[in-house]
């Protein structure tokens, strides 16, 4: 069963990827993203993991990543491999605040340069809460600290506005424990509802080849870079149906 906890916790993993590993990701990504290829997956790039429906991937962009960033969504074959396997490794860690997740979906890479950042946002339980398999949380590990800025951000809240549906009494047909909570769709910057609502920042520079694990239900976002450049990898963390 999927507790509202996972989708609304914060978490780290310190060590997910070691020195040698962390230097191995930046060295294939530095050979795989020549001049050219920066270019187009930054400045030419005309599509985004980020979605609004009914949106363009443009407008979603503009809401999304405003300045703009590098966003490589398939990565090469060899870091995509390293990065599984060092979820794998992280699997009894994980398993202790996020019970109920079975996989990793595939990695992504992204860049932020001066004054580039995420608005704050939540991703849902998407594509479908009642369907499966259901995106519980998202993760994060740097590899390359920016020299000032660039900060990660959660942000919690109290306001009744951003939920949309409580499964009072068939919750658990559904997979979800009793008083599970879904929150609205649009939850991001393009809504002048969620623009509007009252929220508390958590901000954090996590340690190079730390994982930061967040919920599904909760706002996060990227702080502006101020000087330097960021470069991480993320993926979403899924629950799957139970087969038994």
């Amino acid at each position: 069963m999927i507790h509202i906890a996972e989708t609304v916790t914060v978490g780290s993993i310190e060590g997910f990827l070691d020195t040698e590993e962390q230097a191995r990701l930046a060295a294939v990504m530095n050979d795989f993203l020549t001049k050219e290829d920066r270019t187009r997956f930054g400045t030419q790039r005309a599509t985004s993991i980020h979605e609004m429906p009914g949106h363009s991937h443009e407008q979603a962009m503009a809401v999304y990543e405003p300045a703009g960033r590098v966003e490589v969504p398939e990565i090469p074959k060899e870091a995509e491999q390293l990065l599984q396997h060092a979820f794998d490794r992280a699997r009894p860690a994980l398993s202790r605040v996020m019970p109920s997740i079975s996989a990793c979906r595939p990695w992504t890479y992204v860049e932020y340069g001066p004054g580039q950042h995420i608005t704050g946002h939540l991703d849902g339980i998407a594509p479908d809460p009642l369907a499966w398999p259901r995106q519980i949380a998202g993760i994060s590990v740097v590899i390359h600290e920016p020299e000032a800025g660039g900060a990660f951000y959660v942000e919690s809240t109290s306001s009744d506005r951003l939920w949309s549906t409580c499964l009072d009494h068939n919750a658990q047909a559904h997979g979800y424990a009793d008083g599970m909570w879904l929150a609205h769709d649009g939850a991001d910057h393009s809504a002048d509802w969620y623009a509007a609502m009252p929220r508390t920042r958590w901000s954090v520079s996590p340690a190079p080849g730390t994982a930061l694990l967040y919920g599904s239900q909760l706002t996060h976002g990227t702080e502006p870079v101020t000087r330097g450049r960021v470069a991480k990898f993320i993926s979403w963390l899924i629950a799957e149906k139970d087969q038994g």
